[in-house]
């Protein structure tokens, strides 16, 4: 990936969060954008976005945030300089929850065994 995909991902990222959080009000406080990988030919960009809550239905919050594609473009079609304004696919990111999953397993393993140090000899 090269380093200008990259800082357009990260644009993507930044802008359609400041926008979620900026202009939708109460409701974009549940969703977080974990990520954005934009196309080589900048033509389409998957957005990955995580829900805070644990109970949440994804199929939901993907319905919710398929409704602010257009505010989400006309924003993006204002503030970031590309040529081709990308068509946003968003996904599910389960990230955060196998994360979890891991560090609650690696929890109930308990802490790794730690060897005795050698005590020094008396002086």
């Amino acid at each position: 990936m090269s380093n200008r995909t990259v800082r357009i991902n990260e644009l993507l990222q930044r802008e359609i969060s400041h926008v979620l959080h900026t202009k939708c009000g109460q409701d974009a406080v549940l969703y977080t954008i974990t990520g954005v990988e934009i196309a080589s030919d900048l033509r389409t960009a998957k957005v990955y976005f995580s829900l805070l809550k644990k109970d949440a239905d994804p199929a939901r919050g993907l319905k919710w945030l398929r409704s602010k594609v257009s505010l989400i473009s006309e924003h993006l079609r204002r503030y970031v300089q590309l040529r081709y304004l990308p068509k946003l696919e968003f996904i599910h990111d389960e990230s955060p929850d196998r994360a979890e999953r891991v560090l609650r397993l690696l929890d109930e393993i308990g802490p790794a065994p730690t060897e005795a140090k050698p005590t020094p000899p008396p002086a």
